[in-house]
Parts: C-alpha cells; structure tokens; sequence
C-alpha cells in the first residue's frame, strides 16, 4: 500500500530570495523584514549555495553589544563584529533536495533546529526554500481531496481487503467495514496514516475497533 507522493517541489517556494558572500549586515535585515523570512541563502558564483545567514547569526551584535562573552560564548560572540553575509552565515548551509519526502525534509528541520531549508539540486545550486508553513499547506487539503486519495490509493489497491469505506472530518480518517484478519489493521492504520493532510486515523472494523 504506497504511501502519499508529495515531495519538497511541491510545497516549496520556487522563487527564493538570496543574497552573496558580500551583503552588509543592514541590508541583510533588511531583506529579512522586507520578505518576512527568517533565514537568507548565500551563494556564490552561478548559484551554489555555500551558508545561510539567519536571524540567530544576527542577534549576536545585539546581544554582545554591552554585555562580555561567557566561556562557551565567544564563537557566537566574534559574530557580533562581522559585517557581511560571509562573516555572519553558518556554513556549510543545511539543504534538502527537491524530491525528499515533507517527511524527510521535516526531520532535518527537527534535529537541525532550523525553520527554512534551501532546496537544492545534485551540485548544491539553488531551487527553492522550503520553510516548516510550507511543509504544513498538505493540512490545507480538503476532507474530500484526502477521503478521495485514501479510496485510491489504500482501498484501491488489490491487496487491500475488500468492504472496506472510509470517512474524513476534519482531518481525522474513519475506515469502517468488517475485517477478518486482525494483523492488517497496523497496515492499514500505516497506510491511510502516510497519507498527506491526515491528522489522525480511527479504526471501526467490526471486532477490531479502534485496535490501531
């Protein structure tokens, strides 16, 4: 039973805003609050993306302004005297590709503590950005675009047990139907799970209720 196809290019905004090596610091927040983003790609020549200068690269110049560095503080803290996007970016930047599943692209977001992603192609050259709202629009799908892909999809398939139906409100997928195998419903469960836009699975398959 195959799970959803969304991928990155999906979701992803195509047209990112980006800046070089040599952006001075206003500028740099100043793109900042013009695009509402919180994180920039640096590239170099045709496009490669080489760090990302995000608003915790910024605040540094801030935050050390008065105040001396502890110990364990001074490599933010030389921040706090840079001037440009080559200076201040983290490097090398954390990407995703194009085709990585919102799953995949969700758990670099997770372990990396970062809020956008520069989505690139197999030689590191810009594509896109996808931020942690983008990888949350499949939440925007329809109850009956999502029920719809469920029939097709989990139902429809030739190994999936016949007499089975399914609901969705608001998200959360009812399957309903007699079941006499009680070691597929973790399968289905999974299956229907995979589904993009799915916010939760019930179970109402005769003896086996709820079991997922």
């Amino acid at each position: 039973m195959p799970a959803s196809h969304y991928i990155v290019s999906d979701v992803m905004t195509h047209t990112a805003v980006a800046i070089g090596r040599d952006a001075p610091y206003k500028e740099i927040v100043a793109l900042l609050d013009q695009w509402k983003v919180s994180a920039l790609p640096v590239l170099e020549g045709e496009g490669r993306v080489v760090g990302v200068v995000s608003e915790a690269d910024l605040l540094p110049k801030e935050e050390f302004r008065l105040d001396e560095p502890r110990p364990g503080e001074f490599g933010e803290a030389a921040k706090a005297g840079a001037l440009r996007a080559g200076e201040l970016m983290s490097s090398p930047a954390v990407t995703v590709h194009a085709d990585a599943t919102l799953a995949e692209a969700a758990r670099i977001m997770a372990t990396r503590k970062v809020k956008r992603l520069p989505v690139v192609n197999e030689i590191g050259m810009l594509e896109g950005v996808v931020s942690r709202s983008d990888l949350l629009k499949v939440f925007l799908r329809t109850d009956g675009e999502i029920e719809e892909e469920i029939r097709r999809s989990v139902l429809g398939e030739s190994a999936a047990p016949a007499g089975l139906d399914v609901s969705v409100l608001e998200g959360v997928a009812t399957l309903r139907g007699g079941l006499a195998d009680p070691s597929l419903v973790p399968l289905l469960a999974r299956a229907v799970r995979a589904v993009e836009g799915v916010v939760d699975v019930r179970m109402r398959l005769g003896a086996h209720e709820d079991a997922a």
